[in-house]
């Protein structure tokens, strides 16, 4: 998968540029992201496209040395989910506190 990343998000696009994944991570303070929005188009659901992008995501913040807090219901249940990239977040107690609290759907991640 072939992944386009800014400042503010990661996506990806299908043949015809059309954005069919996203998730959006916009500056909040000197180093830190707020990884706020995860979506995925309907016509992809299904396929673990917003596990793979958010991975994605987790690794190029990595990479750019910055932390991240969650306000996207998904990302708070995949990064509670994976542990090994507590190291990207800003507060990882914190967010696993957000978690053990969220039920219901994830954002922006629709069934089919």
């Amino acid at each position: 998968m072939e992944y386009k990343v800014n400042e503010e998000k990661m996506w990806m696009e299908d043949e015809n540029g059309k954005e069919i994944a996203l998730v959006e991570f916009p500056s909040v303070s000197e180093g830190v992201v707020n990884i706020a929005h995860t979506e995925v188009d309907p016509s992809m659901g299904g396929q673990g496209i917003a596990g793979k992008i958010t991975k994605a995501a987790a690794e190029h913040l990595r990479q750019e040395g910055l932390k991240a807090v969650l306000t996207c219901s998904y990302a708070i249940k995949w990064f509670a989910g994976h542990p090994e990239y507590a190291d990207v977040l800003s507060d990882p107690e914190a967010e696993e506190k957000k978690a053990a609290a969220l039920a219901g759907p994830a954002c922006g991640i629709r069934p089919r």
